[in-house]
C-alpha cells in the first residue's frame, strides 16, 4: 500500500420512516451528502432502511391463521418495498455519484424477476461512479421475519473492491452464522459491514468479536425507531400497544481489527458515527492471528460455498 492516509467512514443511524419509502430515500440522500461533506468515503445505512423494518408488527398472524386486515397491511408493506433496479435505486446511484462515495444501503427488495409476491431483505452497494455494483440478499430471515421475507441464495454473497480495500458483510443475525462469516473472511474483506435491527447491548459483543476474529474493521449500523414514527392510519397499529415507546435505541458503532472502539455506540437518537481507519493496522493485527492464513488449518477444515443462483424455473 502506497497511500497510508486514513480512510474516513460513516455509519448512519437514521430515524425510521415506516411505510414512507420516498422519505427514506430523501434521508439517504441528505445524510449521504452530510457524511460526504465531512470527508467520508464509505457510508453505510441500516438493515431494511428503505422499505422499512416493521418492529412490533405481527401482520395479523398466529400459528395456523392469518387475518384479512393482516393481508392488507402486508400489501401496504409490499408497496413500500422497491424494485432493483428501479427509480429509488437510480436516486441512490445519483447521490453516490454526485459525491464520489461508496454507499451501502439496506432495503426491502421486491422480487420482480420470478415472483410478484416475495420480498427480500437486501444490502445494496453503490460506487462513486454512480453505478449499482451489487447486492446481498439476507440468507436466513430470523424468527417472525420469515413471515414477510424470502431467503437469498449464495449468488449474492457480494463483496466490492475499493481503492482502500475490499468491502462486504452480512445482515443482522446472519453474523451469528460461523460459516457465513468465514465466507466473508475468505473473500478478503477488510471493512466488514454489519447492518442490523438488533439494538441490545450484547450486540456490541458480536461486532467486537467479528473484528477480532476477522482482523478487520467492522461497521455496525442500526435505525433509531419509536412507536410514534409509524403511520397513524395503520390498520393494525394496536399490535404496537404492548411494545415500549422506543422500539430500537440504535447502537450504531465502529470497531477496529483488534476489537478497539473507533466509533462509540450511538443510543436513543438519530445521527452519524464516524471513524478514520488506518488500513495498515489490519496487517499488523494479523501478526498473531490470521483466520484465513496461519490459523486456518486447511489440512483439517474445509469450507464449501455454493454461490450459484437458485431459481425455480431454471
Amino acid at each position: 500500500m502506497t497511500d497510508i492516509s486514513p480512510v474516513r467512514v460513516a455509519a448512519v443511524q437514521a430515524a425510521a420512516c415506516p411505510f414512507d419509502t420516498n422519505r427514506a430515500v430523501e434521508i439517504v440522500c441528505s445524510m449521504t451528502a452530510e457524511a460526504a461533506k465531512e470527508g467520508s468515503r464509505l457510508i453505510l445505512f441500516p438493515e431494511a432502511y428503505v422499505g422499512g423494518y416493521p418492529w412490533g408488527l405481527a401482520f395479523g398472524t398466529a400459528v395456523g391463521g392469518r387475518s384479512e386486515v393482516g393481508r392488507r397491511v402486508f400489501g401496504r408493506y409490499w408497496e413500500s418495498a422497491i424494485d432493483v433496479p428501479g427509480p429509488e435505486v437510480e436516486r441512490m446511484c445519483q447521490v453516490a455519484g454526485d459525491f464520489g462515495v461508496w454507499l451501502c444501503v439496506g432495503v426491502i427488495e421486491r422480487d420482480s424477476t420470478y415472483s410478484t409476491g416475495t420480498l427480500f431483505c437486501t444490502l445494496l452497494y453503490f460506487g462513486p461512479n454512480g453505478e449499482l455494483l451489487g447486492k446481498h440478499r439476507k440468507l436466513k430471515p430470523t424468527a417472525a421475519e420469515r413471515l414477510i421475507w424470502g431467503e437469498g441464495d449464495g449468488s449474492t454473497l457480494t463483496t466490492v473492491e475499493t481503492d482502500f480495500g475490499r468491502v462486504g458483510g452480512l445482515i443482522c443475525w446472519e453474523n451469528y452464522m460461523p460459516l457465513a462469516r468465514m465466507t466473508m473472511y475468505g473473500k478478503g474483506v477488510k471493512i466488514y459491514l454489519a447492518p442490523t435491527a438488533d439494538s441490545r447491548d450484547r450486540w456490541q459483543s458480536t461486532l467486537q468479536h467479528i473484528a477480532l476474529e476477522g482482523r478487520c474493521f467492522v461497521l455496525g449500523c442500526n435505525q433509531y425507531v419509536t412507536r410514534d414514527m409509524y403511520p397513524k392510519d395503520l390498520a393494525i397499529a394496536d399490535e404496537l400497544d404492548v411494545w415500549p415507546a422506543t422500539l430500537s435505541a440504535g447502537g450504531t458503532a465502529i470497531y477496529g481489527p483488534l476489537g478497539e472502539v473507533l466509533g462509540e455506540p450511538l443510543w436513543n437518537k438519530a445521527g452519524i458515527v464516524y471513524a478514520d481507519l488506518d488500513m495498515r493496522s489490519i496487517h499488523q493485527s494479523r501478526f498473531d492471528f490470521d483466520v484465513t492464513g496461519h490459523y486456518a488449518r486447511p489440512d483439517v477444515f474445509r469450507l464449501i460455498v455454493d454461490e450459484s443462483p437458485k431459481h425455480p424455473f431454471e
